[in-house]
């Protein structure tokens, strides 16, 4: 009886490799499986799902996990501003986990012996995807063909060509991943430290030459009207969104940072709606927390934030600071107003119940009304009373010699 193992399939040159290579070099019963994180509309779907059994699997699963990524990853994001080295809103690392603690379920949920993923040897998801099979699935032997044969791509077309697939072959001179956190760009002008990527390259194309106003409306932390449109979910607002701002050629950039094997990596990068998200829920958080929130929760995030992309997303540590950020997003409801342009934004300003630059206590630099300037004059003193003595000391001691 064949062993059963688990692919995590994309339909690609590598996974199509691995389908044929398990089932017909090595003998196993493969059962592939879909993540879909936001990249893939029901027509890619249904072509991936086609491909899959007209290369030989045994069974094909597709599982929508738009929602239920944004819930358990997505969400923590946005509450922490999370952008990886002031940059980079961690579009594919996301999702990679995502997708990896799904193919960790459905190889327990068939009992399977193995799960393979098209990996190669070069990047991080080998190990996102490899320890969270560890922790989830510690039983089931891990295989890798792209990694452990060192496979070339020319190697792998060879191959498929002799086993008589066809699809197609042809390499874009981009390569190109879209998820509901932004869509990742590499190309040659990536592989160096000196390069941008050309007009041509970015998948989303500038259609929008003039100017627009959007009102981006937050309950708890949480993006639920965009212009007064509501959504069942947060994540359907923030493709709507997409559809608004990518157009204007906003969020993007080259993300450069510390992969998790310790080499240095560029990625190009699209992000509309991420991007326009994470400031507007900045900005009103600036307007609604107090200043040692805001500063305990940056602090956290950052943290979160690196090592989510590590791919540390079992780590309990993370539950705990998922906690705090959910804890802190409790008054950071309002509107929030975003002049879009092409290829940049800018925020207008937010509308709270809960903002404390409130005109009742106050307008900085003009009037006061919740203290004297007598106050004032007594409180700096105190405040800087400990600082006083030490240089009044300090100068007694120079004094005595």
């Amino acid at each position: 009886m064949s062993k059963k193992v688990v692919l995590g399939f994309s339909g690609g040159l590598d996974t199509s490799f691995c389908v044929k290579y398990l089932t017909e070099e090595k003998g196993y019963e493969v059962h592939s499986i879909i993540v879909n994180t936001g990249g893939f509309d029901k027509e890619e779907l249904s072509h991936i799902e086609e491909h899959a059994y007209k290369l030989g699997v045994k069974s094909h699963k597709t599982v929508n996990a738009v929602e239920n990524y944004y819930d358990s990853i997505v969400k923590y994001l946005i509450f922490g501003n999370v952008l990886k080295n002031n940059t980079y809103p961690l579009s594919v690392s996301a999702e990679r986990l995502s997708q990896a603690l799904h193919i960790a379920e459905h190889t327990k949920e068939l009992g399977a012996d193995a799960v393979a993923h098209g990996s190669t040897g070069a990047g991080n998801d080998q190990v996102r995807f490899d320890m969270v099979f560890h922790i989830m699935i510690p039983d089931v032997e891990i295989i890798t063909p792209i990694r452990d044969l060192k496979l070339s791509r020319e190697q792998e077309i060879s191959f498929l060509k002799e086993k008589g697939v066809e699809m197609n072959f042809e390499k874009s001179m981009y390569s190109i991943n879209k998820g509901l956190w932004g869509t990742s760009v590499g190309g040659i002008e990536t592989l160096t430290s000196k390069g941008v990527l050309p007009e041509e390259a970015w998948p989303t194309q500038v259609t929008n030459t003039d100017s627009e106003e959007v009102k981006l409306s937050f309950e708890k932390g949480e993006l639920r009207k965009v212009n007064d449109k509501k959504f069942g979910h947060p994540s359907e607002a923030i493709q709507y969104l997409q559809t608004i701002a990518g157009g204007y050629g906003i969020g993007r950039d080259i993300h450069v940072g510390d992969t998790i094997i310790g080499i240095k990596g560029r990625v190009g990068f699209e992000a509309a709606a991420p991007m326009v998200i994470l400031k507007a829920h900045h900005a009103l958080e600036k307007h609604v927390l107090t200043k040692w929130q805001l500063q305990w929760k940056d602090q956290l995030a950052q943290f979160y934030g690196n090592w989510l992309h590590e791919g540390q997303i079992l780590d309990p540590v993370m539950i705990d600071i998922e906690a705090y950020l959910q804890s802190s997003q409790r008054n950071v409801t309002g509107d929030v107003f975003i002049q879009l342009y092409p290829y940049r934004f800018q925020i207008i300003g937010i509308d709270s119940k809960y903002d404390l630059m409130n005109s009742r206590f106050g307008k900085y630099g003009e009037m006061n009304t919740g203290f004297t300037g007598n106050d004032v004059r007594g409180f700096s003193k105190i405040f800087g009373n400990q600082t006083a003595i030490y240089h009044l000391v300090k100068e007694d001691a120079k004094a005595k010699g």
